[in-house]
């Protein structure tokens, strides 16, 4: 009896305190900084130009769509070289699979007017073979489909940071400390203002 009341007390606190953080964290979302249209101060809504959105669906109806409205027409060589190498895997292992499957049928019909045309390979060696082919040509399609994905998720990624301001104020460099007697050495990267204006 002790047991469940102090279980459902600790349950009722910690739907209290996760109702509380909920409501807190809408009232700083309202307040971001970044969505508020003040007179003196640009937004990233009111300075840009380009609609990441709009990017990612233009890239989702036609493959490198989102690269043209980004203005980044040096990927277009990749976005369908990429396509292209894979369509061309998946034919090539779809081509081997139907001639490895017709040649693995033509082996175990009982039928003399079939041929074998690879006559190396035995009925196991030929289904073998097959599924091999097969398992390839399917992978090939699993890559082409995140390939695709991954052409989505370049072009509204781009269309956020095309624009964004880097300026000599803030620089990402590397840093080394070397090991002395009471610290070890430390290697990686170091964030740096400049204040000196």
């Amino acid at each position: 009896m002790l047991d469940t009341l102090i279980r459902k007390s600790v349950y009722s606190i910690l739907l209290v305190l996760f109702v509380h953080s909920v409501y807190a964290q809408e009232d700083i979302i309202h307040e971001d900084s970044l969505f508020i249209e003040s007179p003196g101060i640009e937004s990233f809504r009111s300075k840009s130009k380009l609609d990441p959105n709009k990017a990612a669906l233009y890239s989702a109806v036609f493959p490198g769509l989102g690269q043209m409205y980004n203005k980044q027409y040096w990927k277009l060589p990749i976005v369908y070289g990429g396509a292209i190498l894979i369509g061309y895997l998946v034919q090539y292992n779809q081509d081997y699979y139907t001639a490895f499957r017709n040649a693995w049928i033509a082996e175990t019909d009982d039928d003399e007017s079939t041929v074998n045309p690879f006559p190396r390979f035995n009925a196991y060696s030929l289904q073998r073979k097959a599924e091999q082919f097969q398992r390839n040509r399917d992978f090939m399609i699993i890559i082409g489909a995140v390939y695709y994905l991954l052409t989505i998720v370049d072009a509204h990624v781009a269309a956020h940071l095309i624009e964004f301001d880097i300026n000599d104020e803030l620089a990402i460099m590397p840093s080394y400390k070397p090991q002395t007697e009471y610290t070890v050495r430390n290697v990686g990267m170091s964030v740096v203002f400049n204040l000196s204006k």
